[in-house]
């Protein structure tokens, strides 16, 4: 006859108690958590630098437009996921995040998209490219500091809010149709060198769809034509501005500095 093993058996009987003990308590715990209401909401606004184009008032009244009182409502009526998802459809919101926890307190983390150049179309509509390559809308709250674009631009804010750079860059049709493909790389490369970066204030798209561009120092106009050979045509440029204008009385010698010529800058006297 095999001899019973009662250590086990108690062992075994251990575990299921202990499991069962766990099931009755989350169970008391979700239960408590169904009766919370929200107490507070606490929304941050992570700004890197100046810009300000949501703030708390506009989250607040976002959850009010969308009928989300969240103080006094139900903890387990809160949907994050949808709620986030909402957040990161606003035009002015780059990613948002939803916290909640058994008290009853509700966290919106907040980053804001970062615009990187400004455009200004033929019909005077005024929007934004951002760092991550899609449009953006203006906003009421603030306007940032950024490299200017304008001349023959007839490409909406509308058309093409639904692509990105990138989608436009793949497709043929759209990238013929549009030259914010070009904007956003020269926009782009610009941000990312501190001299151009400094020196550089206006972009301008002439008749001829090709990129000139205007200077903080000097009355030049820069022929940079399209967004090719672009480190080329930029290293062109800080050499000719090291090596020939930084000479006194030279800064006004010329009135058209053209890029567009390989390995050489075609200079136009005033």
């Amino acid at each position: 006859m095999k001899k019973i093993n009662f250590k086990k058996i108690g062992i075994v009987a251990l575990w299921f108690l202990g499991i069962s003990g766990l099931v009755v308590t989350l169970g008391f715990v979700n239960n408590r958590e169904a009766l919370v209401k929200g107490k507070t909401i606490t929304v941050n606004i992570n700004q890197n630098d100046e810009s300000s184009f949501v703030d708390e008032d506009d989250i607040l009244k976002f959850l009010q437009d969308r009928h989300d009182t969240l103080v006094n409502q139900p903890m387990s009526e809160i949907k994050i996921y949808d709620l986030e998802k909402s957040l990161n459809a606003h035009p002015s919101i780059a990613n948002a995040e939803v916290a909640v926890n058994v008290n009853g307190d509700v966290t919106i983390n907040i980053t804001q998209r970062k615009p990187l150049v400004r455009i200004i179309n033929t019909s005077g509509e005024s929007f934004y490219l951002d760092n991550k390559a899609t449009l953006m809308p203006l906003t009421d709250h603030y306007t940032a500091r950024v490299l200017v674009v304008n001349g023959i631009i007839t490409e909406s804010y509308s058309q093409f809010y639904n692509f990105s750079i990138p989608q436009i860059e793949k497709d043929s049709a759209l990238s013929k149709a549009t030259v914010l493909d070009d904007i956003y790389e020269v926009a782009d490369f610009i941000s990312h060198d501190s001299l151009l970066n400094g020196l550089l204030t206006q972009m301008y798209i002439n008749s001829d769809r090709e990129i000139e561009l205007y200077p903080a120092v000097g009355n030049q106009k820069i022929i940079f034509g399209d967004a090719s050979d672009m480190g080329d045509k930029f290293e062109k440029l800080k050499i000719f501005y090291r090596e020939g204008l930084n000479s006194i009385n030279n800064w006004d010698r010329y009135s058209i500095i053209n890029l567009k010529y390989k390995n050489q800058v075609v200079c136009t006297k005033k």
